[in-house]
């Protein structure tokens, strides 16, 4: 039987620190005299006293344990609440009026999406872009990861929410305990997003400007303070260094763990890092190779926009730095297939992930070995070990659900009018919460033209891809909620 109490009362907590975090743009508010801070203070107000209120209803609770089928829906309906709070400081203060805007702005936050229906962010106040970029970084890591290093504490387990909220084919504990593993992946987040921020300050951002992008590169999200993205930075060294981070904000952060504690061989003999990054170099070289012979860019800009661009899409941060719809079609089509990538298993990317395409290839070539040997016993190897035929099966089901989901998304938002183009980029770049797309939502435009309708779906392709469809469509399947 579920224990909707024990659920109302988790998501309460969830509230209540979505609600304390917004306070974090009023220094800025206050520092460059912007006219948000009642605005942020009210939708402060009221989460806060939201959450506190369910969670004092429900602290009779019969049992503080916190089952499989309870962790589902804590994650999925805790993202979608705090989408709905955190839209409120856009909408009390009106720089996003509109419930439907606001909530898909919320949302792509949250799941570190990056799409955006804002045709001016220079114009938003500071405040409200410091909570804009915060989602992002909250999102990224997971609040819910961050819940359970704290949970525990309140006498109450998070084993289940961790399964929830990091699903997929590995998940590399790298301490005993659950709130143990999220405390150590937080602290490598923090310490990778103040390396950064330090270095783009360095490089010639301003301070508000440095710790936006580095909350954004290092969550995979991709929102900036410049509507002309990474773009408004010609400085060589600024997008090398955003592009070095994003590199490894879609690296397992085992691997940056382990390498803190100087266990390097984790780098060589990991094989998914090493197709990770030979899929990056090979595929940048590719892009650079076309670009040349068109004169677009020198050598050494063309290598640098190809490798900004081909990390940005792969680890699914989203970040632009001109608009390769203008680049030659070969190069388009790459960057389309790039939307179905995805970062490494247990990083803050986004997509199908890494992992599973390599699961899917190595499968796909030793199923010819086992036509020609079929008695033989072949199993699908990976940093030496086998692989169990249920993790295989799970990955072949995750593939062909995401495909159909992206048809059929492309077909829904084909229906509501848009054009084949968009319809295709619009769908995919949601549900891999990767951001830009092609068409008319493409590296320089945004989502604020799409019907209303197609901004709540799109949304909800983004909760899904960000919970890795499992999470979400178990919630649907009758079998779940029987007893």
């Amino acid at each position: 039987m579920i224990k909707y109490k024990v659920i109302i009362h988790i998501i309460s907590f969830l509230l209540m620190m979505t609600g304390l975090f917004m306070l974090a743009g009023i220094p800025f508010s206050i520092y460059y005299h912007s006219n948000d801070i009642t605005a942020i203070l009210l939708s402060s107000l009221i989460t806060i006293l939201t959450g506190a209120a369910g969670w004092y209803l429900t602290r009779h609770r019969s049992s503080k344990e916190v089952t499989k089928r309870e962790g589902y829906i804590i994650v999925t309906f805790g993202w979608i609440f705090i989408s709905l709070f955190g839209a409120l400081p856009f909408i009390i203060h009106g720089s996003i009026p509109s419930f439907s805007d606001a909530f898909f702005e919320t949302m792509s936050g949250f799941t570190t999406t990056g799409a955006t229906i804002l045709t001016n962010i220079e114009a938003m106040p500071y405040g409200l872009l410091f909570w804009r970029a915060l989602t992002q970084w909250l999102g990224g890591m997971g609040i819910i990861v961050l819940s359970i290093a704290i949970l525990p504490l309140l006498g109450i387990g998070g084993m289940q929410l961790f399964i929830a909220e990091v699903p997929g084919p590995t998940k590399d504990k790298i301490h005993p305990r659950v709130s143990e593993t999220a405390k150590r992946l937080w602290g490598i987040y923090f310490i990778l997003t103040v390396a950064e921020t330090i270095l783009l300050f360095i490089g010639g951002m301003t301070f508000f400007d440095a710790i936006t992008h580095s909350l954004t590169t290092m969550a995979t999200g991709g929102f900036s303070t410049k509507n002309a993205s990474v773009g408004f930075y010609s400085s060589p060294f600024i997008q090398y260094v955003i592009t070095f981070f994003m590199f490894l904000a879609g690296v397992n952060f085992t691997i940056h763990y382990y390498a803190l504690h100087r266990r390097f061989d984790f780098f060589k003999h990991n094989n998914e890092f090493r197709f990770y990054s030979m899929f990056i170099i090979v595929a940048a070289i590719v892009v650079m190779i076309v670009h040349l012979p068109h004169d677009l860019f020198s050598f050494e800009e063309s290598f640098r926009q190809s490798l900004f661009h081909v990390v940005s899409l792969v680890t699914t941060t989203g970040f632009v730095t001109s608009d390769y719809e203008n680049w030659a079609y070969f190069s388009r089509m790459i960057f389309f297939i790039l939307l179905f990538i995805g970062g490494c298993a247990g990083s803050t990317g986004g997509g199908i992930k890494i992992i599973r395409h390599y699961l899917l290839l190595k499968n796909s070539l030793l199923e010819l070995k086992r036509v020609v040997h079929p008695r033989a016993v072949i199993p699908v190897r990976v940093n030496g070990k086998a692989v169990s035929f249920e993790i295989i099966s799970n990955v072949q089901a995750f593939f062909i659900f995401y495909i159909l989901i992206f048809v059929f998304g492309s077909l829904i938002m084909s229906f509501m009018g848009l054009d084949f183009k968009t319809s295709l980029g619009a769908t995919a770049t949601c549900l891999g919460n990767i951001g830009p797309g092609i068409g008319t939502v493409g590296p320089v435009a945004n989502f604020a033209h799409l019907p209303e309708a197609g901004k709540w779906f799109l949304s909800f392709l983004m909760l899904l891809g960000r919970l890795e469809l499992f999470t979400v469509l178990i919630i649907f399947s009758p079998a779940f909620w029987k007893r």
